[in-house]
Order: C-alpha cells, then structure tokens, then sequence
C-alpha cells in the first residue's frame, strides 16, 4: 500500500435493518456530512480492528466486524484516504441498545439515501438503501 494513502476503519453498525449514522460537527473537514462510526487505523492495526474500537470510542457501543463491504480509495481536498468499510453487529444482548448513542442514531436502510453523505460513501449508501431481494 502506498504510505500516502491513509487507512481509515469504517463501522457500518446494523441492527434490525437499521444503520448506525452520526453527523460530523461544525469545524474540520465534511462538516455537517453523515457519517457511520470510524477513523484513521493505528500503525500495525488491521482495518476491521480499528473499526470496531473507533466504533467504541465514537458511540460507546461494542461492535464485532463481520465482512469487509467495500475497499477504495478515495482523494478528497484534506488528503487521500484507503476506505476499509466493515459491516459490524453490536455484541451482546440487543435489547440493550440504546437508541442514541453519544449522538449517534439508528437510520432505517430506507432513509440513507436522504442523508447527505461523503462522496466516498455514496456507492456503499446505494447498496444499502436497496430494498431487501425476496
């Protein structure tokens, strides 16, 4: 992997056909954009491990990843980023998930698309939103 692409671990959190989505505050970059739970993995750190303890930290919920969803990279104005999106699923009971967590909610697979996501998300959204194949 060239060292200027930066790993970054993403949770996709789904419980119950909804996804775990928080908004990016006022100051830095893709203010005000949706986002799911993740960040820049440590050295050594294996994308899927960092998803799950940025999960934590971000939302205070415990995460298991279960399938890579999607890889890319992607260049934005504020640097050039390898995306490692993981599908996740909270660990133990789920009756004991809270419906916020530290300002993030859980969105119906339906309401995605509405949201207004990074460029970097948008196929990964599609897929999402898709209604489920009968």
């Amino acid at each position: 992997m060239p060292s200027s692409l930066i790993p970054i671990g993403v949770a996709v959190v789904e419980h119950r056909g909804r996804y775990l989505v928080g908004f990016r505050g006022p100051d830095g970059p893709l203010a005000g954009y949706a986002e799911f739970p993740g960040g820049k993995c440590r050295p050594g750190e294996p994308p899927a491990t960092c998803a799950c303890r940025e999960c934590q930290e971000e939302t205070g919920l415990d995460v298991f990843a279960v399938d890579l969803l999607m890889h890319r990279p992607f260049t934005y104005p504020h640097g050039t980023f390898e995306l490692f999106f993981w599908l996740c699923r909270p660990v133990g009971k789920v009756e004991a998930i809270p419906e916020d967590c530290r300002g993030y909610r859980w969105v119906p697979a339906a309401e995605l698309a509405a949201l207004h996501f990074p460029d970097a998300n948008l196929p990964l959204i599609e897929i999402l939103s898709r209604p489920p194949q009968s």
